[in-house]
């Protein structure tokens, strides 16, 4: 039997799901541990309980993810309009070092997931999903390119996305912290008296009750900004398809919100950057819970030996890189062992992982600032920035045509 959920459902199932999450949160220690976030993590026991139903013939869930897609785009839009150029200046040399190590990574992870995935047979786009798509990129990016993909009739690469960017988090959040101390004892480094006089201040806990401050004047200015975005970004997208080139709309929306988050910059006029985060952080829960809630497990079971394949050489190759590339980029000091812990968290996991890797090492040995700063900056919108450029580039080759 077949039952189809309608918008409305599917998004009261959603948040149905994001209360079981919260609930398996609380009592699961694991789930604190690594940064798994809510919605995945009530997603994907609703959607396993979900698959034994329909293999047994007894129930099958059919959802209308209509909603879902407005949300996709909101988030993004959030994503760029927290981008300004006015804050690149805070990271200083570093930061810039940074991004261009981001990008030598982000390129690898796809060549390292392409190779893979043709040695066994695969379609190469199972390789961009089990490269920085999933990785870099997270559930959300994976999920969108898959409804992209789905489209053109590649079935099954958004969930291997999902399972490659879930494994990332539980296996960032295990060994991100490690490699920091690793490199730390190794070269006997410590933080200079600046960064030893702010460790009673640690990173901030992500899990602890927060206090927000947003005015109703300063929701109506967000839901104005993002509406641009999204007109404005479907009117592009519009004129790109026209001229043949094919974008997802959720980057353009992406890239206007760059722009007007600069133009505001210019013309002194704020938009209130914590009504976008609250706003950005709802779309994307919700729009994870919609995304898991409704996967089909059982079209994984065949991609099993793919999946640990897969994230075995992305593992090895970003501690590789972060161990090597980037403690030595960023000066082999204890700041650079910091950063190396936290690049590695955001390559493979996300940036709460990053934030959770560094602070693991920072509560032994004493706060990093320089790596409190360059990490959230690359994490919080530059590597999706980057990520939208290799991806186009690489689906620009020829065996993707």
């Amino acid at each position: 039997m077949v039952y189809e959920l309608d918008n409305f459902l599917t998004l009261i199932l959603s948040i149905l799901v994001l209360y079981l999450g919260y609930f398996l949160k609380s009592r699961l220690s694991f789930l604190n541990k690594y940064s798994i976030p809510v919605s995945v993590a009530g997603g994907f026991i609703f959607s396993l309980v979900a698959a034994l139903f329909a293999g047994s013939g007894l129930l099958q869930l059919s959802f209308d993810l209509e909603l879902r897609s407005v949300l996709l785009l909101i988030f993004f839009s959030t994503i760029g309009l927290n981008a300004r150029v006015s804050e690149l200046a805070s990271g200083g040399k570093a930061f810039f070092l940074l991004v261009i190590a981001c990008t030598i990574c982000l390129i690898f992870q796809n060549v390292i997931g392409i190779s893979v995935v043709t040695l066994l047979g695969k379609e190469p786009h199972f390789g961009l999903f089990g490269g920085s798509i999933s990785l870099a990129g997270g559930h959300g990016t994976a999920i969108a390119w898959g409804e992209i993909f789905s489209k053109e009739g590649i079935q099954g690469v958004s969930e291997f996305g999902i399972a490659c960017a879930t494994m990332g988090l539980v296996l960032g959040g295990m060994l991100g912290g490690p490699l920091a101390m690793k490199l730390i004892d190794k070269y006997d480094l410590r933080p200079e008296k600046t960064d030893v006089a702010k460790r009673p201040q640690p990173i901030k806990n992500d899990n602890a009750p927060k206090q927000h401050k947003v005015s109703v004047e300063a929701i109506i200015d967000t839901i104005f900004a993002l509406a641009i975005c999204l007109v404005v970004g479907k009117m592009v997208n519009g004129y790109l398809f026209d001229n043949e080139i094919h974008l997802p709309g959720f980057l353009t929306a992406m890239f206007v919100g760059v722009i007007l988050a600069n133009l505001t910059d210019l013309m002194k006029v704020e938009i209130n950057k914590e009504g976008l985060n609250l706003t950005g952080g709802v779309c994307l829960q919700l729009f994870l819970a919609m995304s898991l809630m409704s996967m089909d497990l059982l079209t994984m079971a065949d991609s099993a030996l793919l999946l640990v394949l897969v994230m075995f050489f992305q593992v090895a190759f970003s501690l590789l890189f972060a161990g090597f590339i980037i403690f030595r980029m960023m000066g082999k000091d204890y700041d650079a062992a910091i950063v190396a812990g936290g690049f590695f968290g955001l390559s493979i996991g996300a940036t709460p992982v990053a934030m959770a890797s560094m602070d693991a090492a920072s509560k032994k040995y004493g706060a990093s600032s320089k790596a409190l700063i360059v990490i959230p900056l690359v994490g919080a919108f530059f590597i999706d920035l980057i990520n939208a450029g290799i991806i186009d580039m690489f689906l620009r080759l020829s065996m993707f045509s």
